[in-house]
């Protein structure tokens, strides 16, 4: 799977960093380095939003840091059980 996190600079002032601080904490606690890629993009045109823009393979969400967790279990887990 991989996971693309908007790091421009609205993406960075709504928390991109903690974001992906959080997203790469949960993957090592898991043992899930060899299935969960991360990566970064410069703007993914969606900067009037709420929220970092966050790709799962080609699947746009937004997210926010205090959401990150549950966004992990929801979205993320059910996709590497599946």
């Amino acid at each position: 799977m991989e996971i693309t996190i908007c790091i421009g600079s609205s993406c960075h002032l709504k928390g991109a960093r903690d974001i992906v601080a959080k997203l790469e904490k949960i993957i090592e606690e898991k043992n899930l380095t060899d299935r969960i890629h991360l990566k970064g993009a410069f703007c993914m045109g969606k900067c009037s939003v709420e929220g970092v823009s966050i790709k799962l393979d080609d699947e746009l969400f937004y997210l926010k840091p205090e959401d990150t967790e549950q966004f992990f279990q929801d979205e993320i887990m059910r996709r590497v059980s599946a």
